[in-house]
């Protein structure tokens, strides 16, 4: 039998000096949002009243809660984990359009940290500012396919209207700079300042750089036959030399935002009324879960309010509702009791669980897949079992062998992909931001659901986003040359990447 740990609420252990060095850090930050707020940094440079100047330290944490704050109900329901009750959601009815050029302003961030990194003389937020760019940038190519990179901040020399770089240029120049901030930051010593994650443990950095350059050229796995990008080789490079370019080994490496309980700095869906009311677990994600008799169930949901009074561990005790059926169904579906809503500590604990960048379990899944599709001579079983216990651990759940030898849960030797990514599906559940859907696009699985009567985009689901509506006034000779060179059907949600292709 699996026990289940009685400490459930403690999902991930922090120690008390690491809190109070984070409250510390936050109430810094917060004072310095009080001063400078949402004033642009052209702005401040043009008041002789204000500092002409931030420290480094300050953007960094800024980055840091932009980039490691992923909790997001959107990629939840268009990733299958949950459904919405109170009107058709674009998300989960896979029928969204455009979306926005927000992460320029954290590349904005990205560039003015290494920019005061240089006027200071302080090279190690130079090298974490790589790390940001390359981040933001992949964040940003996966969501449209070409984007602009190469110009995109050069406003400053007169570029208002910046070219698009293709996507593999965009991958080859990401994968370099991770790869020389790696190298650089081994032998940087300089202390790091304002960092809430890893509060300056520059090995755990070396990990994330790491360990996110294997995700990165793991997302290119059907670019095998590109030269130039040189994939496998490079995923070979950081497997093969751990000294020289060490990964993730266990959940205290985890780029994770620990919450606490603060105004400002509490779990994003901290007192959310709609998360009591209107949201409840998908159905098929549900009756996976049950199907491998997996207790991470009992962490993610609640019982149906028609079995709240079974026996706890009861895997019928729990229900969901089909991510693409018609609204009315899951709606009159919910009303008779039948679905089980998130578990209440998602929205009652201003603390829960920290929002993840990258995980352990996550990188465990991408050895394993490496291993399956004969990059690496990494054991396959043992990385892909790494990632379950990872998870489990994660949410104080401990796991044996009767979970593990489940004919469900061991790796289905006519589809071991399947089986990886139908584990990591479970592992990024309501975290990792939109990851776990990149995946899916990518490989295929797990399967989502997409045959009800309630399901747009003619029963697809959607490889991409339209190219935000302010490109077409400000930059539209640019758009429609990475347009036309991309999509013969032109910008629309189905078009293919290359990415993808």
């Amino acid at each position: 039998m699996l026990a289940m740990s009685t400490h459930l609420s403690i999902l991930h252990t922090t120690t008390k000096n690491k809190i109070i060095q984070m409250k510390k850090t936050l109430i810094l930050f917060t004072c310095f949002t009080i001063c400078f707020g949402c004033t642009k940094v052209d702005d401040l440079l043009e008041d002789p009243n204000r500092a002409t100047s931030v420290t480094p330290d300050l953007i960094l944490t800024n980055l840091e809660i932009q980039a490691f704050n992923n909790v997001s109900l959107s990629a939840a329901l268009a990733s299958r984990y949950l459904t919405f009750t109170d009107n058709i959601d674009q998300y989960q009815y896979y029928g969204w359009q455009r979306s926005n050029f927000s992460d320029y302003d954290n590349l904005k961030q990205s560039q003015k940290m290494i920019e005061e990194a240089k006027r200071t003389n302080i090279e190690v937020y130079q090298i974490l500012g790589d790390f940001f760019k390359a981040y933001f940038t992949i964040e940003l190519t996966q969501v449209f396919g070409d984007i602009p990179f190469t110009q995109a901040l050069s406003v400053e020399d007169g570029i208002l209207t910046p070219e698009y770089d293709q996507q593999k240029e965009i991958y080859l120049k990401v994968l370099d700079m991770l790869k020389n901030a790696s190298i650089a930051l081994s032998s940087n010593t300089e202390p790091i300042n304002g960092d809430i994650i890893y509060f300056g443990d520059k090995l755990k950095w070396r990990k994330l750089i790491n360990s996110y350059s294997l995700r990165v050229l793991m997302s290119l796995s059907n670019k095998t036959d590109e030269g130039s990008l040189d994939i496998i080789n490079r995923f070979n490079e950081i497997v093969s030399n751990l000294t020289e370019f060490p990964v993730f080994t266990s959940n205290e490496d985890n780029a994770d935002l620990e919450f606490v309980n603060v105004q400002g700095n509490r779990y994003p869906l901290f007192n959310s009324n709609s998360l009591q009311t209107a949201y409840y677990l998908e159905k098929s994600f549900v009756e996976r879960l049950q199907t491998l008799q997996d207790p991470r169930l009992f962490v993610f949901a609640d019982k149906k309010p028609s079995a709240a009074d079974a026996t706890n561990g009861d895997f019928t005790a729990y229900g969901g509702l089909y991510g693409s059926a018609e609204l009315s169904v899951n709606a009159a579906e919910a009303v008779s009791g039948e679905a089980s809503r998130i578990n209440s500590r998602y929205y009652s604990n201003p603390v829960n669980e920290p929002s993840i960048l990258m995980s352990y379990a996550e990188l465990s899944f991408i050895l394993a897949e490496s291993a399956v599709r004969n990059w690496t001579t990494v054991n396959v079983n043992d990385a892909y079992e790494a990632g379950i216990t990872a998870s489990m651990e994660f949410y104080g759940i401990s796991i044996n062998s009767d979970y593990l030898g489940q004919d469900g849960v061991k790796l289905n030797e006519e589809n071991e992909i399947a089986s990886i990514l139908t584990q990591k599906h479970i592992a990024m559940f309501l975290n990792t931001g939109w990851q776990i859907f990149y995946e899916q696009r990518r490989t295929g699985f797990p399967e989502f659901n997409i045959d009800g009567g309630g399901i747009l985009n003619a029963g697809k689901i959607p490889k991409r986003w339209m190219y935000p509506e302010s490109e077409l006034v400000n930059n539209n000779k640019n758009l429609q040359t990475a347009i036309q060179r991309q999509f013969s059907g032109g910008d629309n949600i189905n078009g293919n990447m290359w990415l993808l292709q």
